[in-house]
């Protein structure tokens, strides 16, 4: 059985989910990529350092503004695995994806604005739509929805 560290609490996956406000299944799926780890007791079951906690809000922040899972994953790889996180450490984080998301802004901002111009055209050619038909390339191939499945 592993040794127990000083000062570190472990806490079972069902605990962790519940503080965290995700399901079990999600903390799996998070340590299956890589963004979390656990420890397996002599009994085989999974724990979490409290810690985790952190990594998931984390997480569930970075995902809320549209961060990939394998940029989060990029960034936790940063991390010191010796300690604690510190609040130095998430700023850090956070400005390496300031310009990415100022971009996002300004591209759903602009979305935003003329998403009247976009409800209900659903051809998908028009030369006017630079979000699914820059410079009108579907248009290209002949008129109607270009991007819906053929039949035989």
């Amino acid at each position: 059985m592993p040794q127990l560290e000083p000062g570190v609490i472990w806490l079972k996956p069902g605990q962790i989910a519940e503080r965290a406000g995700v399901a079990v299944s999600t903390l799996h799926y998070y340590e299956s990529v890589g963004l979390i780890r656990s420890r397996r007791t002599s009994g085989n079951r999974r724990e979490y350092t409290r810690d985790t906690l952190r990594l998931i809000a984390f997480i569930r922040a970075a995902q809320r503004v549209g961060v990939s899972l394998e940029k989060i994953r990029e960034a936790l790889d940063q991390l010191p695995r010796e300690r604690v996180p510190t609040k130095r450490d998430w700023a850090r984080l956070a400005r390496q994806w300031h310009d990415d998301l100022t971009t996002r802004i300004e591209e759903l901002t602009a979305l935003r604005d003329r998403f009247s111009d976009c409800i209900g055209c659903g051809c998908l050619s028009l030369r006017s739509c630079p979000y699914s038909n820059p410079e009108d390339v579907l248009g290209r191939e002949g008129t109607g929805a270009r991007r819906l499945p053929r039949r035989p």
